[in-house]
């Protein structure tokens, strides 16, 4: 059956498409730039729990990510032979970290920061140390958590 009288106009039509159109394109501008303007609305863990086998046979100076919340969080093994945790953000606008192990420094590429092995600040903008984790490891699993916080994990 085909009506006589169209129930929409095509100047309606077109302003609904057109004003659809707009919203859509608003919203997926503004989510971008609330992310930027508050990007730690995400709760960050209190621990981690790893599997021990793929983070202990890293070789020595070496570095292994693992996620830690929604940052890059970093497995580091020194020359001796000791294994750390460490956040592996930089503490002047997070950006992700990397090692490098002919120099033995930890280097934020964003504005050239750097860090020594022990995490302390020797150059660059960044105004404080980096974050390391307690390790330890229990029943084949790594656990990392922040410092001062007790995990228990059930048996079996």
């Amino acid at each position: 059956m085909k009506l006589r009288w169209p129930s929409v106009t095509r100047r309606e039509f077109l302003n609904t498409l057109f004003t659809g159109w707009f919203i859509a394109f608003f919203a997926a501008c503004i989510y971008p730039l609330l992310k930027f303007i508050y990007p730690n609305l995400e709760k960050e863990p209190d621990f981690v729990i790893l599997n021990a086998k793929d983070f202990l046979e890293i070789p020595n100076n070496s570095t292994k990510p693992f996620p830690w919340g929604g940052k890059l969080g970093l497995i580091f093994k020194k020359d001796d032979g000791t294994i750390h945790a460490l956040k592996g953000v930089c503490t002047h606008m997070e950006c992700n970290i990397m090692y490098k192990p002919e120099e033995r420094k930890f280097y934020c590429p964003c504005h050239k920061g750097y860090f020594d092995q022990d995490g302390k600040n020797i150059s660059g903008p960044p105004p404080r140390p980096l974050e390391f984790f307690e390790v330890r490891i229990e029943n084949e699993k790594l656990i990392v958590s922040k410092k001062g916080v007790k995990v228990e994990i059930p048996k079996g």
